[in-house]
């Protein structure tokens, strides 16, 4: 099944610690991923910054929630147990704890209230089955999704040879080469024998790369892919990177991935995504810090 939301992890988590005793997430989590028969792939699915499960960022979130509306009580650093309002509302047989049922409770809402801000509510999809820590990453891929679009857009309304000097710039953006001076050069328009650009692959020089640019808009096919491959071989090079604005076909794709040689291909959502985590073509707008708790902080000898 899929991964479930955190509003819907409330209530096996509150069953879990009606037995009175003190619970752990460590020790919870396993037993609400049997509960909930999570595969061990989804038990490891991560979320987009990659840094933590996804499951276990649910079920953390679960705990919060509870906290904040009195059902659950820290009973020391770690750990918790249901609380007298946990074992009162179990007695009402409820169906989910969900953002509703806890906001019954006092302080919930002034705990959301101070999580959210009056132009940014809390989308009604997302919040039953996202936490907060998700719905912020999620926000973010969207801005990036469409920053991607937008400079895909922009690209192609300037001309080729813009288009392989940023190919240039990215590549040295990435940490190819040093200096744009020591590093490579964009080759001359109608002269480049198949090739766009020469980088190297290290500053001091010993491996080359050769680059394609294709500002296309047409899928980039496997006949465009054996020319470069014939350039490289003409250059006597073992590594080139061919970028282009549109996508590959699969033939394409399967011919690279089966030469001597090695070919990155790049498209364009890949080419976006690149510019953006380097900053190319592309600036900070604003940013935001989120934190957590330093656990060794609080830690008293």
């Amino acid at each position: 099944m899929a991964i479930p939301g955190f509003q819907h992890i409330t209530l096996p988590l509150l069953k879990l610690c009606a037995d009175g005793e003190e619970w752990s997430l460590k020790v919870a989590r396993p037993q609400l991923a049997d509960h909930f028969g999570l595969t061990e792939e989804e038990r490891k699915e991560l979320l987009p910054s990659g840094q933590q499960p996804r499951f276990t960022n649910r079920v953390a979130w679960a705990k919060v929630y509870m906290e904040r509306a009195g059902l659950l009580t820290k009973t020391r650093r770690g750990y918790f147990l249901s609380s007298p309002t946990g074992v009162e509302a179990l007695k009402s047989a409820p169906e989910v704890i969900d953002i509703s049922f806890l906001s019954r409770f006092e302080g919930f809402d002034d705990f959301r209230a101070k999580s959210a801000t009056p132009d940014t509510p809390e989308p009604a999809a997302a919040a039953a089955t996202e936490t907060p820590e998700e719905q912020l990453q999620s926000a973010h891929q969207r801005l990036c999704d469409d920053l991607a679009k937008r400079l895909l857009e922009q690209i192609t309304d300037m001309s080729p040879e813009f288009f392989e000097r940023l190919v240039l710039d990215l590549m040295l953006a990435m940490g190819y080469g040093g200096s744009r001076e020591e590093a490579g050069a964009v080759t001359e328009a109608g002269a480049d024998g198949g090739i766009d650009g020469i980088i190297n692959e290290d500053q001091l020089g010993l491996e080359t790369i050769y680059l394609q640019a294709k500002r296309w808009a047409n899928t980039v096919g496997r006949p465009e892919i054996q020319k470069f491959v014939g350039a490289l071989h003409g250059k006597r090079a073992r590594k080139g990177v061919f970028l282009t604005t549109s996508a590959f076909t699969r033939e394409a794709i399967e011919f690279a991935a089966n030469i001597e040689a090695k070919v990155v291909l790049i498209d364009g959502n890949r080419l976006a995504e690149l510019m953006i985590k380097h900053s190319v073509g592309c600036i900070p707008s604003q940013t935001f810090v989120v934190k957590r708790i330093d656990s060794d902080y609080f830690t008293e000898e």
